[in-house]
């Protein structure tokens, strides 16, 4: 088996060197052979463990839970069960969101729409509306988990 240095598991893997010492200091790739001069050497699989990775982060996965998917490749089929459980809190994670998102949307329509009707010299609704009491009517993001 012929090992890799980071910049080539960089170029390989489409990411930047940068990405592949982070994941090392955040524990998501493990502490690798390296050579007398310091030049680190990574098995060929490591490739295909950022690419999960990176792909599991472009699904919206935070950079822990990816790891955690990762992990998962190694285990057999009932390992199936974990990763659709993440699938579906990351489903209604995304959902939140959007209903979160969608409530912004609406909020800042009701604001344009009330810039438009107002015209002439006016004090604009928008600033009025971020500088006073109003604000509380606005939505407020949610932490995972928060009571409704």
């Amino acid at each position: 088996m012929s090992l890799i240095r980071i910049g080539e598991l960089a170029r390989r893997a489409g990411v930047k060197i940068d990405t592949i010492r982070f994941y090392e200091r955040q524990g998501i790739l493990p502490e690798v052979f390296r050579r007398q001069s310091g030049y680190r050497e990574y098995p060929p699989e490591t490739v295909a463990v950022v690419q999960f990775i990176k792909r599991a982060q472009g699904l919206g996965f935070r950079l822990r839970e990816a790891a955690e998917l990762a992990k998962l490749r190694a285990v057999p089929r009932s390992a199936c069960s974990q990763a659709v459980r993440h699938a579906r809190d990351k489903v209604a994670e995304i959902e939140q969101k959007m209903r979160e998102l969608e409530a912004m949307r609406d909020a800042l329509s009701e604001l344009l729409a009330a810039c438009a009707q107002r015209g002439g010299p006016a004090c604009c609704p928008i600033i009025e509306t971020l500088s006073g009491d109003a604000v509380a009517a606005t939505p407020k993001r949610r932490r995972k988990g928060a009571d409704a």
